[in-house]
């Protein structure tokens, strides 16, 4: 029985009925073949249903995308499906996405208010600065014809944001060259050795310069050196010391890069894959533009309505690995203590049954009444649950608030468009997307 056909009460009492399970010859000739691991589990969900397991070692893998079993993993029951060494630990040390128990508890609780209600507000101006930024400097691009890459442009646009809200400073040239090591060694990890020690050192070069740019960046708030828009999120850190002596140097550093990562390259991407849609599909643009006049809450919908689709087919975090310690019942499945998950996101967006036509980009999924479905865990971009993104408001009043000022006064047109998606950390376009401008 397909598991999206099960009660959403899954319970830890009784045995649950055995796993669907891929074949072994069929998960060998995708090794074989080494093909990517989206192949896999989509191969997976389409013949045994949203929860179904697989092996790549001698201990099951079990995909869990049905919508009900993705609210009971991560919302309902996060203590007992939970969250091992994040892969970016590499980069990102022991900051609030890669901690665990009684630390992760500490750093979230500070790191929440700097995220919602008042927090946000206070970044509001930051926010619409580096949007302004952006756009004056395309208006010059279109004014000369210059040909750039649309991708990185956003990666400078989301960096300069998140530089504005953790320092008071605007991103300036050399920070930026030095901080496009962030991006080198996030797409590098996928590939980097499984010995760490080895693993570090191919990145070694890249890790030293970011290094260097957060010991900079520590040293000016300790120094109590605001930037001219006044003290960062990282003055939140460095001052959180006094109450958490946990809060070293060190941990402070891990926080920044946390926050550059997921504040950064994932806006980055999501911004980069809307503009390789609306090139595909140039009506939602126009409908977008035609939904209310400049700053109207009308036309603010609809642009949110773009990343949200957007979103859909690419969320930001694609993959969500959990571990079961104990044994468990998840939709009437037995699963074994020690058994990993993956949560994917990526395939809950494009189930037909959820989403109809899943493939097709549709704004109007999110402005037309019914167009989504409202089921918990059918919608999860940035995740859900207490390890729910932080930065989600953030992120989507970042790419509003530039899209705002861009889609009315420019139309790229794309030289050549990447053929290929990547799947690492986040799901991004496998190549370089050259643009010039048009008005």
């Amino acid at each position: 029985m397909d598991a999206r056909s099960e009660p959403p009460a899954s319970r830890r009492s009784g045995t649950g009925r055995p796993l669907p399970e891929a074949d072994a010859d069929s998960v060998e000739r995708w090794r074989a073949h080494q093909g990517e691991l989206v192949d896999l589990l989509t191969w997976v969900r389409e013949r045994l249903g949203g929860v179904a397991a697989f092996r790549i070692g001698p201990r099951p893998t079990v995909l869990v995308t049905a919508p009900e079993a993705v609210q009971h993993v991560l919302a309902l029951h996060p203590d007992r499906y939970v969250k091992r060494s994040h892969r970016a630990r590499l980069l990102i040390g022991d900051g609030v996405l890669a901690a665990t128990g009684e630390a992760w508890r500490t750093q979230r609780k500070l790191l929440q208010a700097q995220f919602t209600g008042r927090g946000m507000r206070r970044y509001e101006d930051r926010i619409v600065g580096a949007a302004r930024t952006t756009a004056a400097r395309w208006a010059d691009h279109a004014r000369t014809g210059r040909t750039f890459d649309l991708g990185e442009e956003m990666r400078r646009f989301a960096l300069d944001t998140i530089w504005r809200a953790l320092t008071g400073n605007p991103l300036d040239d050399t920070t930026a060259h030095e901080l496009t090591s962030v991006a080198t060694v996030v797409a590098a990890l996928p590939s980097l050795p499984a010995d760490q020690v080895d693993a570090r050192d191919a990145v070694a070069d890249d890790l030293a310069r970011i290094d260097e740019v957060a010991r900079r960046a520590v040293a000016a708030a300790r120094d109590g050196s605001p930037g001219p828009d006044g003290p960062g999120l990282l003055q939140v850190l460095v001052d959180a010391s006094s109450e958490h002596p946990e809060y070293t140097d060190r941990l402070v550093r891990d926080e920044l890069v946390t926050l550059l990562v997921a504040g950064h390259e994932t806006t980055a991407t999501t911004l980069t894959w809307l503009y390789l849609l609306l090139d595909r599909h140039p009506a939602a643009r126009e409908e977008a533009l035609a939904a209310g006049g400049e700053g109207s809450p009308e036309r603010r919908a609809a642009i949110q309505a773009l990343v949200g689709e957007t979103l859909r087919l690419y969320p930001s975090a694609w993959i969500l690995p959990r571990h079961a310690p104990e044994a468990e019942v998840l939709a009437g499945y037995h699963v074994e203590a020690g058994t990993d998950l993956l949560v994917c996101p990526y395939l809950t967006h494009r189930d037909p049954e959820l989403w109809p036509d899943p493939e097709h980009f549709d704004p109007r999924r999110f402005t037309v009444a019914g167009g989504r479905p409202t089921r918990p865990g059918a919608y999860l971009p940035f995740g859900i649950g207490p390890r729910a993104c932080l930065g989600q408001q953030f992120a989507l009043r970042e790419s509003v608030a530039l899209l705002e000022l861009l889609l009315p006064a420019h139309v790229p047109y794309f030289r050549s468009v990447p053929t290929r998606s990547a799947y690492g950390i986040t799901v991004r376009p496998d190549g370089p997307t050259p643009v010039t401008l048009t008005r």
